[in-house]
């Protein structure tokens, strides 16, 4: 069968201004089973390419697919621009199959099929598989009700097959790299040519926020050495010379770990390396640090999500504040950086907090912040927690951490957005960064420093703009609404994927 895959059009501020946007690597791990099962695959990357509905449709007419598969990375703000963009093929492409993916859809599978006539299909959970077996259904014109993993139509209404074998070997299904047409649009870090690489999936940790551990089930992996050959032929094929591990917790086995960190040194690529990390896991790796350097590690995410002692426990981070200055402290010694987020929405916070916020910051001395917004999900502990606050940015695709969805009581939003941005601008400008902006040691660290306060800057001053062109600037929704009123009850958490034999406990997973 021809399959177009197309990452939609969807645009934030933080991707056209921040880091970039980076290769679709959602839709490359499907795309790489449905080259190798025989079918014509192409990639259609909306968003970079910055197309309009009618010229996606002029591309799927151009190359006559069987069946459009549709994803985004940032899943819950996307979901309206696919809603969109499937309703406007459908009117010109009526035969066209829409199968829709992602976090998102896995959970709101049934609610999506009911309202959205456009999208026949949609994929639970891992999709590796599960696609491949969908379209082997449909070539042989057998019913699909037997496929696992899916939502789909039926006679009586919307169908909800099995839940999914987990993918036991993630090494059995590969990336389509060959699908990307123009490696040049793909750019980061002031490095070149960029690509999103995958180690591991999910996180034994279960803080409250995060639906991560009920997406992915437990925490697996890739070989170590394959995925480090894997970086080093992107460097040598496409000249790729950056990589973001999309892992939620890469560093979960320390053993696992140091093979892939040997590995990547034995491959001697000059590809710059970064990542997300818990600051409990660096400080467990303190003699192991000269290695990730070595390996070609110059950034790490770090999320704090708050410096308040008793919040950090209330959500489970499973973290403190000692061990939160100790990695930064760490990684400052062995000339890496530390991209620290904060989280504000996860309390009622009033003046003072950011005060404090402020305070523990400078002590922690991070090298950036990113400071976010509490954005709540229906699968995840918070919502459950959060159900009766007031819900006051009513757009959907502002759901995307960089817009406060919710409330707070005791700060008008105004006086929440000041103080966020009064806080990064506060913290990028104090002295001892300054001094590493233009002293540091490492030139390539100054680089790296140099191009992300550009870049922040930018997002910095874009967020300021949009803001004070919104209602958000002025008052609170027109229609106040408490979130279960306006998004519904809970979502029960359930394993999305299932197991082939029973969990390996944690301790286990996780052994040195």
């Amino acid at each position: 069968m021809r399959i177009l895959l197309i990452n939609p059009p969807y645009h934030a501020i933080s991707c056209a201004y921040g880091l970039g946007v980076q290769t679709p690597s959602g839709l490359l791990a499907i795309g790489g089973p449905l080259l190798d099962a025989g079918h014509t695959v192409r990639l259609l990357d909306a968003e970079i390419r910055n197309l309009s509905f009618a010229q996606i449709i002029a591309e799927i007419q151009r190359f006559a697919p069987d069946v459009v598969m549709t994803s985004h990375g940032g899943s819950t703000p996307a979901h309206p621009t696919v809603c969109a963009m499937a309703a406007a093929i459908k009117r010109t492409c009526p035969d066209v199959l829409m199968v829709y993916g992602g976090v998102y859809p896995t959970y709101h599978g049934a609610e999506i099929l009911a309202a959205e006539a456009a999208i026949d299909f949609i994929v639970r959970g891992e999709g590796e598989q599960t696609v491949v077996n969908l379209l082997a259904a449909l070539s042989a014109q057998r019913p699909c009700e037997h496929v696992p993993g899916l939502f789909l139509r039926g006679e009586q209404g919307v169908i909800t097959t099995p839940m999914p074998l987990m993918i036991e070997r993630l090494d059995d299904y590969r990336i389509g790299w060959e699908l990307i047409e123009d490696w040049d649009v793909y750019q980061c870090w002031d490095a070149g040519r960029a690509a999103i690489v995958q180690f591991s999936r999910g996180c034994p940790h279960q803080c409250t926020y995060c639906g991560q551990r009920g997406f992915w089930t437990r925490w697996r992996y890739r070989t170590p050495e394959k995925v480090a050959a894997e970086i080093a032929w992107l460097h040598r094929t496409y000249g790729v010379n950056f990589v973001d591990l999309a892992d939620e917790n890469p560093t979960t086995s320390p053993r696992l770990w140091r093979r892939f960190l040997d590995a990547m040194i034995a491959e001697a690529v000059p590809v710059k390396l970064f990542a997300s990390l818990r600051t409990t896991d660096i400080v467990r790796d303190a003699d192991m640090l000269p290695l990730y350097k070595a390996a070609g590690f110059e950034c790490f995410i770090i999320g704090l999500e708050t410096t308040n002692p008793a919040l950090l426990e209330h959500i489970r981070k499973g973290t403190t504040q000692t061990t939160d200055q100790q990695a930064i402290a760490l990684l400052h010694r062995h000339g890496m950086l530390s991209m620290v987020t904060q989280i504000f929405g996860l309390a009622e916070e009033r003046w003072r907090d950011y005060w404090h916020t402020w305070r523990r910051l400078r002590i922690y001395d991070p090298d950036m912040l990113n400071g976010m917004f509490m954005t709540p999900h229906r699968w995840t502990p918070f919502y459950a927690e959060t159900g009766e606050r007031i819900v006051i940015e009513q757009n959907p695709s502002h759901w995307d951490y960089r817009h406060q969805v919710l409330a707070t009581r005791h700060l008008a939003p105004w006086q929440v957005f000041l103080a966020v941005k009064a806080l990064e601008f506060a913290i990028h400008l104090r002295p001892r960064a300054l001094l590493r902006l233009f002293c540091h040691p490492d030139a390539d660290i100054r680089r790296a420093l140099r191009w992300c306060i550009r870049r922040a800057t930018r997002v910095w001053w874009s967020e300021i703009r949009e803001f004070l062109r919104s209602r958000r600037a002025h008052s609170s929704s027109p229609q106040a609404q408490t979130l279960f009123d306006f998004w519904g009850a809970p979502i029960h958490e359930e394993r999305v994927l299932r197991r082939i034999r029973p969990a390996t406990p944690v301790s286990a997973e996780i052994s040195p």
